[in-house]
């Protein structure tokens, strides 16, 4: 799981470290290698829900860019915009709630 600062699509550096701890636990298995990767981009319900769609996707984006940059074979990474929809904690709408604003990180290795 990486999670993001309100209205934001960059990494913080705690963000970044989840993406290095996942690519090293990867890469310190002998015989390891990732055979897939999704990821979903999330939002909060603050704001318009067309405007957290692109914002999702900015986030799916960016996690994809940093595992590519560290090695991940971008061909095996698949995004999904989620949006607000799929809230990993339920709120009304135009609430500002930190566990929603993520993307979600599956890796599957061989």
């Amino acid at each position: 799981m990486v999670y993001f600062e309100w209205d934001r699509a960059d990494l913080t550096s705690q963000a970044a470290a989840v993406i290095d701890q996942a690519v090293a636990n990867i890469n310190g298995e002998a015989g390891c290698a990732p055979n897939t990767v999704s990821i979903a981009g999330h939002t909060d319900t603050s704001g318009a829900s067309a405007y957290n769609q692109r914002l999702s996707q900015r986030r799916a984006d960016i996690v994809a860019s940093a595992l590519a940059s560290r090695g991940i074979d971008s061909s095996i990474i698949t995004e999904e915009a989620k949006g607000e929809t799929d809230l990993a904690k339920a709120t009304r709408d135009g609430v500002r709630e930190p566990l929603n604003r993520r993307s979600e990180v599956v890796i599957t290795v061989q």
